[in-house]
């Protein structure tokens, strides 16, 4: 797709006029209701489909189809990575009052340094069509991976640590004992230091690179437009601070998901060796975008289906197990 200088720069402009609005919105620190949640979760999603109708009117099905599933695609891997999310704020101790203005910062670090991977991603591919071997192997055998810790610790109960990058800015700049409000440096004896709430910006923002390194190669295989790449990301990522708080519970409930979306890893990784293969020459069939989006639309259901069903028959498992606890006391 063809997309003109002029248009990006309103694409950008039009982002982050979406991004003030939101920060304006959520500038006064409070504990984020399900309530509230819920309708700016309604909203971001409403604009990303406005947005992908728009593709499919202007820019034809095959746009329109590309952007929808990598947005579902993006969409599904940033509801995994929020598990890193909860347990690094639980590692920091952030205040429920803070969590959002961390999430927002941390989201638009995420946002900046995506846009960086995109545009280099991008450059790679269409100089050497070979990467796409690289691309592909890489996913199938994060797929691999995911379906291995998943049979580990059944998807939960995530460890995070921190990088060496973030360590590095602590030892450099030192780090305040408590959290000072919405305040992101302070003069401790005359030297300037971060506050615990900067340290944890940079922990979610940098994390979130991480698990770039699977999601970008991810959608390169469902399109090779950046300029596709670039709007599903940042749909995908400007919805995952409001996610966050709708379904933080919910997420314990989703134990198949990391078996989804290893599934769908490893389609996509299929999916482009295949591509890799057609354009060297090799006579393949290649995977269309609507059958992408119906593998991962299908998945994904099935997969919350019967996560659900699995929560709920555990949970009658564990009240079964506690009436039977409480009976034997009664007994003894």
């Amino acid at each position: 797709m063809d997309i003109s200088l002029t248009t990006w720069l309103l694409t950008v402009l039009g982002l982050v006029v979406l991004i003030a609005i939101d920060f304006f919105i959520g500038r006064k620190p409070h504990e984020v209701s399900v309530r509230e949640a819920g309708a700016w979760t309604a909203v971001w999603v409403v604009l990303a489909g406005l947005f992908g109708v728009g593709l499919l009117l202007f820019a034809g099905g095959k746009a329109g189809g590309e952007f929808f599933a990598g947005y579902v695609t993006e969409k599904s891997l940033s509801v995994d990575n929020l598990f890193v999310f909860i347990v690094i704020m639980a590692k920091f101790a952030v205040p429920l009052r803070l969590q959002q203005r961390v999430l927002l910062f941390g989201v638009l670090i995420a946002l900046v340094l995506r846009a960086a991977f995109i545009a280099a991603g991008a450059a790679v591919l269409a100089s050497f069509s070979w990467v796409f071997f690289l691309f592909g192997a890489f996913l199938i055998y994060t797929a691999w991976k995911l379906i291995q810790e998943a049979r580990s610790h059944g998807g939960q109960d995530e460890e995070w640590e921190e990088n060496r990058l973030l360590k590095t800015v602590e030892r450099r700049f030192g780090v305040a004992d408590r959290y000072h409000d919405t305040k992101l440096f302070l003069r401790v004896n005359g030297k300037r230091v971060l506050t615990p709430l900067m340290v944890v910006m940079l922990a979610i923002g940098t994390t979130d690179v991480m698990f770039a390194l699977d999601s970008i190669p991810a959608i390169f295989g469902l399109t090779q437009d950046p300029y596709i790449v670039f709007t599903a990301n940042a749909f995908a990522l400007m919805g995952l601070r409001q996610l966050y708080f709708l379904i933080g519970g919910l997420m314990k409930k989703l134990v198949h998901l990391s078996y989804g979306l290893s599934v769908i890893l490893g389609f996509i990784g299929v999916k482009l060796v295949l591509h890799a293969l057609h354009e060297t020459g090799v006579h393949v069939p290649e995977i269309s975008t609507t059958l992408s989006l119906s593998v991962i639309g299908g998945v994904l259901f099935v997969t919350t289906v019967t996560s659900l069903i699995a929560a709920r028959r555990a949970g009658r498992d564990g009240e079964a197990a506690e009436r039977g606890a409480d009976e034997d006391r009664v007994d003894a």
